[in-house]
């Protein structure tokens, strides 16, 4: 053994370890190597081994991966520019729906995760089920603009999202952290998704005016062709640039939820005093109504984003008071919504629009009960964060079971 090696020394002298390593480490590492060969059983050491190497592993290992994600993202974005752009043909010509070109896109983005992360056969073919009904029952529909088919139209997104998200978490469905993952993913996925359209759009404009210099006219040849196909492929490289944990969405995101968060806030507060003082009237007046249950919407979805993005530190802050207030605030325009809803329901009778908006602003209404109370609870010091997060992740499949009840059902039912 050679007792000049400082390493050996000190192997019993963790301070003095660390210390040499925090000044000299590239000196650490010339000599750890020789120790490391002189003392292959000793624990001290072998975790010093782990701690200097294992981000070399862990490189080593993601660049494989980054290969065969790569590879899936490529060829998946390529098949849905392709496929949309053959849909798009049919749409255009009334053939068939315009929504088979969610169908499309959203499927390949279950299939990049399902081949990147095999699950269970019980997972695959419920995914493959859903798909499958989906997309022969809405083509089975004649290609109408009634009420029904619009309603079907409206809610097959939301639940083959749901059903995206069953392929993001796997085997792991049940698990409360992998669903709040898939919320995460969704919002960084808009966030760069986002930035990605500026891009394009800033490139189209530039694309046309060259071609104007020149006196030629591509802007319905371009949209077609260009366009269309790098929109819908775009939808898996950011997929695949968010679930490679790209440092831009997820540094971006928590800041816009802390920003839009007290915006939305200001935003609610001063648009309910307006509609007090102007005197609208949402059971009476249809379009307001409406508006009133796009704000409710809208509402939901940056608590809950807000929600997604807060820490899971048990302290509390300034944005988790905020959120508490719109939720308050989301709850009493669902409340008022809903008795409005009711009103035109019993004064002009059944019909499926408002049905679906009854069910929905029902779903909604119990879910904000259910997320307020928790937060309550949590600004009471009784529970965790981990309550509040609950309260969103397990309601996620109730919202999934409403929008497959209305797609399959009511074009059934009503004309």
């Amino acid at each position: 053994m050679d007792m000049n090696n400082p390493i050996i020394d000190n192997i019993a002298n963790p301070h003095e370890l660390e210390r040499m390593y925090r000044e000299e480490p590239d000196a650490f590492k010339q000599s750890f190597s020789y120790a490391w060969e002189q003392n292959p059983d000793s624990q001290v050491l072998g975790v010093w081994y782990q701690r200097l190497y294992f981000k070399e592993k862990i490189l080593t290992e993601k660049t494989s991966l980054f290969q065969k994600d790569f590879i899936s993202m490529g060829i998946l974005a390529i098949l849905a520019g392709i496929t949309t752009r053959i849909l798009f043909h049919f749409a255009d010509d009334n053939t068939i729906a315009p929504i088979n070109i969610v169908i499309g896109v959203l499927l390949l983005i279950a299939i990049y995760f399902v081949t990147n992360n095999v699950p269970s056969k019980k997972v695959l073919y419920t995914l493959a089920s859903s798909f499958l009904i989906s997309g022969i029952f809405l083509n089975l529909l004649p290609v109408e603009w009634t009420d029904s088919i619009i309603l079907a139209y409206i809610h097959l997104p939301i639940f083959l999202w749901v059903v995206v998200g069953l392929a993001f978490t796997g085997n792991e469905y049940g698990n409360g952290s992998t669903r709040l993952a898939y919320l995460k993913f969704n919002g960084e996925l808009a966030i760069l998704y986002a930035c990605m359209a500026i891009s394009g759009m800033l490139l189209t404009g530039l694309t046309m005016q060259l071609f104007k210099f020149v006196g030629m006219d591509i802007s319905e040849f371009y949209f077609e062709n260009v366009v269309i196909f790098g929109a819908a492929a775009m939808t898996l490289v950011a997929t695949y640039l968010v679930s490679r944990n790209l440092k831009l969405a997820k540094n971006i995101a928590p800041y816009i939820a802390k920003i839009f968060s007290p915006l939305v806030l200001v935003t609610l507060l001063v648009y309910l005093i307006t509609v007090i003082v102007v005197g609208k009237n949402p059971f009476l007046d249809r379009d307001f109504l409406l508006s009133f249950n796009g704000v409710l919407l809208a509402v939901l979805a940056v608590t809950i984003f807000s929600i997604t993005e807060s820490s899971k530190d048990e302290k509390k802050n300034i944005s988790d008071y905020i959120n508490f207030a719109l939720i308050v605030l989301a709850l009493i325009v669902d409340s008022v919504a809903l008795s409005a809803i009711v009103f035109r329901l019993s004064s002009y009778g059944i019909s499926p629009n408002r049905l679906a908006v009854l069910g929905v602003n029902i779903l909604i209404w119990a879910n904000l009960i259910w997320i307020m109370l928790s937060y309550l609870r949590f600004l009471q010091n009784k529970t965790g964060p981990l309550a509040i997060q609950d309260a969103v992740t397990k309601y996620l499949p109730i919202y999934g079971l409403w929008a497959a009840f209305v797609t399959f059902t009511f074009p059934l039912f009503f004309k």
